[in-house]
């Protein structure tokens, strides 16, 4: 599988190197699920800067590690979408519902850095 996975500190870093399978897309949202479960992150950043296709397939795939995160507590952001994918999954009507973006690993990691602080004020 051509992604590479990183963790820092609590947050988890998926960076798409190439077009997956769909077969290696299960095997992704497999990964990052167990990876999850077994180390309690609380986040993950999957960058699909490279993709040149986000198809239905993929969507549901992302829409479903989201999910399945969101219930281990953990927080996903895309990063990475290039203007002409975004532009074609809009065209294709495609439910992006509940998927988190930011423009880069930065913005990402400062919006789980902002949940983070939230939650330590909220007393969670």
């Amino acid at each position: 599988m051509s992604v590479a996975i990183l963790r820092q500190g609590d947050v988890l870093i998926a960076s798409i190197q190439s077009d997956l399978s769909d077969t290696e897309v299960i095997e992704l949202r497999q990964e990052l699920t167990e990876l999850v479960a077994r180390h309690r992150l609380g986040g993950i950043v999957i960058d699909v800067g490279a993709l040149d296709v986000i198809d239905s397939f993929v969507t549901r795939a992302l829409r479903a590690i989201v999910l399945t995160a969101r219930l281990r507590g953990a927080e996903t952001i895309i990063v990475g979408i290039a203007p002409d994918v975004a532009i074609a999954m809009v065209q294709f009507g495609l439910n992006l519902e509940p998927l988190r973006v930011a423009l880069d690993l930065d913005q990402a990691l400062a919006m789980l850095a902002c949940r983070d602080r939230r939650g330590t004020e909220d007393g969670g």
